[in-house]
């Protein structure tokens, strides 16, 4: 079929502006892929961040905060008055729907794995509080043992993070779990533990919005270490161990009107 040159002249122009078009919008979620992954970076140094103690920097580390912390970003609509679940891996291995155990609960799983009290003071504001939560549950500090954190420099930065909430909601209930056993083995021993879980109660204690939920005594064996049979790492719950948090968590959620 013949095709005028005028004719050709106008399909090539068209071609090229679908080209660049397409080009341009590569760019631009390039540009807006660095952006995010710049955004969610962990600081290179200590300095200027809230608290004290340790803050984990491993490669892995890194790549496990970028991801997390943009999926947040993009359910941040949807995660709004929810029940938000602050914490580490073992918040995160329960899953971001929990497996279906809370019921049809409105929640909102914000544990990254191997983060620490101090890194999850930093994160606070735009994980947490910016989805302006119906409560928060709280477990953290075991990752903090393991680098060798002293447990009143852990009870210092639950503090600050129970203090940010409070200030952000004064009505807002919060759920304050215990560390749960781990073993010496993992850098986390016993002795440590409770003393950290002595010093958390006392800040529960301490305030009418802060309910401390024992997440240790039904865990612990007779030497105060994780029992296998639910925490087979003996660090992180199986579904067993879940099973069991849950449990733990339900009387108070209810007393609650959670």
């Amino acid at each position: 079929m013949f095709c005028s040159p005028r004719r050709l002249l106008r399909v090539l122009c068209v071609c090229l502006g679908v080209e660049l078009a397409c080009g341009l919008s590569g760019n631009m979620l390039l540009a807006q892929e660095a952006t995010t992954q710049k955004q969610f970076l962990i600081p290179e140094t200590n300095e200027g961040m809230a608290g004290e103690g340790p803050v984990r920097r491993y490669d892995w580390m890194k790549q496990v905060w970028q991801r997390r912390r943009a999926t947040f970003r993009s359910r941040q609509e949807q995660d709004r008055h929810a029940i938000v679940f602050l914490g580490d891996s073992i918040t995160q291995g329960w899953g971001d729907d929990f497996r279906g155990s809370l019921g049809d609960r409105h929640v909102a799983n914000r544990g990254i794995s191997g983060d620490t009290t101090r890194g999850m003071l930093y994160r606070l504001e735009e994980d947490v509080l910016s989805l302006d939560p119906k409560a928060v549950v709280m477990l953290m500090g075991t990752n903090d043992l393991e680098e060798h954190a002293e447990p009143k420099t852990v009870a210092g930065n639950v503090r600050l993070i129970l203090d940010e909430l409070h200030k952000h909601n004064a009505d807002m209930p919060i759920v304050l779990c215990l560390v749960m056993p781990s073993s010496e083995t993992k850098a986390r021993p016993a002795k440590k533990i409770k003393t950290l879980n002595s010093m958390l109660t006392e800040i529960a204690e301490e305030a009418d919005h802060v309910h401390l939920v024992d997440t240790w005594t039904p865990f612990a064996n007779e030497n105060g270490d994780a029992k296998v049979e639910e925490f087979p790492d003996l660090l992180h719950p199986n579904e067993a161990g879940y099973a069991k948090w849950k449990a733990a968590l339900e009387p108070t959620l209810k007393q609650l009107g959670l």
